[in-house]
């Protein structure tokens, strides 16, 4: 097997009709996912790719930021006495640390958001979920959200579903997502592409910026 999936898996799902691209529409935005100091941080949250998605991200993030496209970011920020904890904590514990004052819940200093880009606090993988994401973009008229982000196979996709689940047009950036362990980065990356994403690489993503953000994105 080459990759995550085999020819005969991937004959599979085009025989099956997916994987069509929806391509970039008239309004899009960018979505920065969880690119926090303690998902940079390979002896907390991080390793794999993510380091290398981080800078890949800057010349994108400054993209948009020209292009004037909404642009939003999320942290993880429980509660200081973990009043908010819930079943993801069970999972990951370490989550608790990341409260509003402390060092692992903030944006990373080379992606800081400034002002007037929207940072939104959760607690749930999904940038939607308990959130004002879905109300913030789409009374901005946004049509197609460009993901960034960490982890690739767990709050980058929850977030990635969701979007396509509001009839956003969704586009993971791929060299601007990562994960600590390199094959559920790719096999995430594949099933994104084949049920509810398109793919794009940074430059291409820029290049559709400038150029007015129109067309596919094969």
């Amino acid at each position: 097997m080459s990759g995550p999936a085999s020819d005969a898996e991937r004959a599979l799902y085009e025989r099956q009709g997916l994987g069509r691209a929806v391509g970039f529409g008239e309004r899009p935005a960018l979505l920065v996912v969880d690119f926090i100091n303690a998902f940079a941080d390979p002896e907390r949250f991080g390793g794999g790719n993510i380091a290398g998605a981080i800078a890949s991200t800057r010349p994108l993030l400054e993209a948009a930021r020209s292009a004037g496209l909404p642009i939003a970011f999320t942290r993880v920020v429980y509660a200081d006495d973990g009043s908010d904890a819930g079943v993801f904590t069970r999972k990951a514990p370490g989550l608790l640390d990341l409260t509003e004052e402390s060092e692992g819940s903030q944006v990373v200093p080379e992606l800081a958001p400034r002002p007037g880009e929207h940072v939104i606090r959760k607690t749930q993988p999904s940038a939607f979920f308990g959130t004002d994401l879905a109300p913030w973009l789409l009374g901005r008229g946004v049509d197609t959200l460009l993901v960034t982000g960490a982890t690739t196979s767990g709050c980058v996709r929850a977030s990635v579903v969701d979007a396509m689940s509001y009839n956003l047009r969704t586009i993971v950036v791929r060299d601007c997502v990562g994960d600590r362990a390199l094959g559920p980065h790719e096999a995430n990356l594949f099933d994104m592409e084949q049920k509810y994403a398109d793919l794009a690489g940074a430059a291409e993503a820029i290049a559709c910026m400038r150029g007015g953000v129109r067309g596919g994105t094969r």
